[in-house]
């Protein structure tokens, strides 16, 4: 693995739109560096366009970005490249693409005239596609995967890209619940032996409770409530983002909330 630094985000009263919409309205938020931070909240409220923007997708109509307190505007588009690592929603790739080629995309950052490919490219593939669990796959055509294959080759191509920032937009939406659970500890792992900054979106109020260090629940383009999911995770909150009656008891296994929807 590459040496990685920790690195911080700060959203300084940031605003997003599309068109004349606005989805995200003067939201302030800083990340904590190598932490894992979810972002929770109803269908809408611009959590997936947000991570975007961190990743300079989505130009903003006011405030600022900050890298380690650079504006992300500053940066040149391959270095950004290096620091920021995303999967979004529905990627799309060429069907009779193979797996190593497209796990391979991730070193595109990495490359120059001047540094072309080298062993330590084919060292962090090897990684990315070990730690995800693709490595028999990897002469297979993407087009002859299932949904969970698919996914767990997209994340593979985000983690060969080994920056110090990586963002997933609802990473485990198509996955089975052992591949679930094998995701998102090979998260935490990157989290807890590189100190990556790690940025979520998850719907699944239990998976983003165990996993997350802060949880950052969003509601119409605004941020709610901050902070450790013992303390977020309450029923007032949840009826207050989500507008449903539930129940959160302790998980008896992690120690953590456990929210039981009542209906």
């Amino acid at each position: 693995m590459g040496d990685l630094t920790k690195t911080s985000v700060h959203i300084d009263k940031l605003s997003l739109s599309y068109d004349q919409t606005t989805v995200i309205d003067a939201l302030s938020l800083p990340i904590e560096e190598g932490k894992i931070t979810v972002l929770a909240g109803p269908n809408g409220c611009g959590k997936s366009t947000l991570l975007r923007a961190i990743r300079r997708l989505h130009r903003p109509q006011a405030g600022r970005l900050l890298i380690d307190d650079i504006d992300i505007a500053r940066i040149g588009h391959k270095a950004l490249a290096r620091q920021i690592g995303l999967l979004a929603q529905s990627p799309s790739a060429p069907e009779d693409m193979t797996v190593e080629d497209l796990v391979r995309l991730g070193r595109y950052p990495h490359q120059s005239m001047l540094q072309p490919w080298n062993a330590l490219d084919g060292e962090a593939i090897a990684r990315a596609m070990d730690g995800t669990g693709v490595s028999h796959l990897r002469h297979r055509r993407i087009g002859s995967l299932s949904g969970g294959q698919l996914q767990r080759v997209w994340i593979a191509m985000v983690l060969a890209q080994e920056t110090g920032i990586v963002c997933l937009d609802e990473p485990v939406n198509h996955l089975d619940m052992a591949h679930q659970i094998e995701c998102l500890k090979l998260v935490a792992h990157l989290n807890a032996l590189y100190g990556r900054t790690i940025i979520l979106v998850l719907h699944d109020l239990n998976l983003a409770a165990r996993h997350a260090d802060t949880l950052v629940f969003m509601k119409e383009g605004r941020m709610v409530a901050r902070g450790a999911p013992g303390v977020l995770m309450n029923e007032e909150t949840i009826a207050d983002v989500f507008g449903i009656s539930a129940r959160v008891i302790t998980d008896p296994v992690h120690q953590r909330p456990l929210c039981i929807p009542v209906y």
